[in-house]
């Protein structure tokens, strides 16, 4: 009993502490654990079946866009990275070398790969010839590298898992067309998959990834009013292909440089599903992404039928397609299986015992709101497929209700710092263009330029800093 008694004592209040109650959801739900390897983590059954859902729903996207998965190398040669200048100065700090294999020094350091631009370029070289040939869509499912001085899980590890793209084409017109395509592939993942509403739009040239022309960005807001980057696309144009010489006969027979483009997403989109959706009693998982769908708690399972009948019910979901999980646990309480259920964000339990079976009804406990109903069981499929499309839309509004809520709009720096400290979230405010500018709203207020929207707003005439005219409506944010 004692054992129980600690598991289903409360986690950190939200309120209290947002960092520690993140942390204590990470542990107590059973998706991750800290390891010996600093910085990294292990990603445990419950976790990574989150990331398995992610993934087959992406990479289905994927495939109906034409991207095809391969797999490069994690090592990179030192004389690859150097090639374009931005690339390898915007990674320096965050790459960690091998230096000796075996007993013998490389004559080559190698990088750990902490993204592949430059391998797929030096592949891209070696695999294109005509204009026949493109496009070319690839993607890699994998790990990388980044040693990152501050971690925590999921959205800042030094090893973490994503996917990149990295595609040549023939002209501008479709490496662009292909950037902004896989960025609203991504909207859908967050939006559709993971619940959570995003803003689009292009990062200012101060946050753009290293060696990219244009970076595009769909970004999240989490349940204390901090941004995430939760998905980013890239357009290189022809900064990786000269150097890289990914060159190819034209339609006219003369040698001409590809165009390129690349995006990713990563492990960090379960953090964002904890902190946009997470309440004081654990995690709380969107339908479509959650492993275990329904679970089934038997009460009073020693008594006679009951468990049969349960098995029966389980056994009805699972032919159904319904991800559900069956709890006969004999060494802990119904109470604790219900707060262990709850904990680990389970969208619906059902319940049952000796009179509910002889009634022939079960009780539906939604995660969401918490409400209970009581329901014939030969109703049950039928039934249970709404509830879960409910509590899908649910939380998509939630979570959009919020994010509107803590979307302000300033017209100067005393308006941009009351917000903040009011209700962090969101600004809406003008600004001049200039990277000074940026900075000093970053100094100033600890926000960052999340985005330039696609769908910009005219609030006022002259910038947020410093009084001159205007060029751009930004949305602003403190980040993750």
């Amino acid at each position: 009993m004692s054992k129980e008694k600690e598991f289903v004592k409360e986690i950190t209040n939200i309120e209290d502490d947002f960092a520690k109650w993140y942390t204590d959801i990470v542990k107590k739900a059973d998706l991750a654990d800290y390891t010996d390897t600093k910085g990294c983590i292990a990603i445990k059954p419950y976790g990574y079946a989150i990331w398995e859902n992610i993934q087959k729903y992406t990479d289905d996207l994927f495939k109906k866009a034409g991207v095809q998965n391969i797999y490069l190398p994690l090592l990179i040669p030192e004389s690859l990275l150097q090639k374009e200048k931005d690339h390898v100065e915007g990674f320096a700090p965050e790459v960690a070398w091998v230096t000796q294999g075996g007993q013998e020094k490389l004559e080559e350091r190698l990088c750990i790969r902490p993204t592949s631009e430059t391998m797929f370029s030096n592949i891209y070289s070696k695999w294109l010839s005509s204009w026949r040939d493109l496009p070319m869509v690839y993607n890699q499912w994998c790990n990388v590298l980044r040693w990152e001085k501050e971690t925590r899980p999921f959205l800042r590890s030094r090893e973490f898992l994503w996917q990149e793209g990295h595609t040549i084409h023939e002209t501008e017109k479709e490496a662009r067309e292909r950037t902004i395509q896989m960025l609203n592939i991504y909207q859908k993942v967050i939006e559709d998959l993971l619940a959570i509403p995003v803003v689009k739009g292009e990062k200012t040239a101060s946050e753009r990834f290293a060696g990219a022309e244009n970076t595009y960005t769909v970004e999240t807001l989490m349940h204390d009013g901090r941004a995430l980057q939760s998905g980013t696309s890239h357009y290189f144009g022809q900064k990786f292909t000269k150097p890289f010489e990914i060159k190819f006969q034209n339609r006219e027979g003369k040698e001409e440089y590809a165009y390129q483009t690349s995006w990713g997403i990563s492990t960090r989109l379960i953090g964002g599903v904890i902190m946009a959706h997470g309440d004081n009693r654990g995690l709380k998982l969107p339908p479509k992404v959650a492993p275990i769908q329904v679970v089934i708690v038997p009460i009073a399972a020693h008594k006679e039928g009951v468990t049969e009948k349960a098995q029966e019910i389980y056994n009805s979901l699972l032919q159904k397609d319904f991800r559900v999980k069956l709890d006969l646990r004999d060494n802990y309480s119904t109470g604790y299986k219900f707060n262990d259920w709850e904990m680990r964000g389970v969208p619906v339990r059902i319940e049952m015992g000796p009179r509910d079976i002889e009634n022939g009804v079960c009780t539906l406990a939604r995660r969401d709101t918490l409400e209970k109903q009581e329901i014939k069981i030969e109703e049950l499929p039928e039934k249970l497929g709404l509830l879960l499309e409910e509590i899908q839309r649910n939380m998509f509004e939630d979570c959009k209700k919020r994010m509107e809520e803590k979307t302000s709009v300033a017209t100067n720096m005393d308006e941009f710092a009351k917000n903040l400290a009011e209700n962090q979230g969101f600004i809406k405010a003008m600004w001049c263009g200039e990277e000074a500018c940026e900075d000093k709203i970053r100094e100033l207020t600890g926000a960052k330029s999340r985005c330039i929207p696609f769908e910009e707003e005219h609030i006022a005439d002259t910038c947020v800093c410093c009084g001159k005219k205007a060029k751009h409506m930004v949305i602003w944010g403190r980040q993750y």
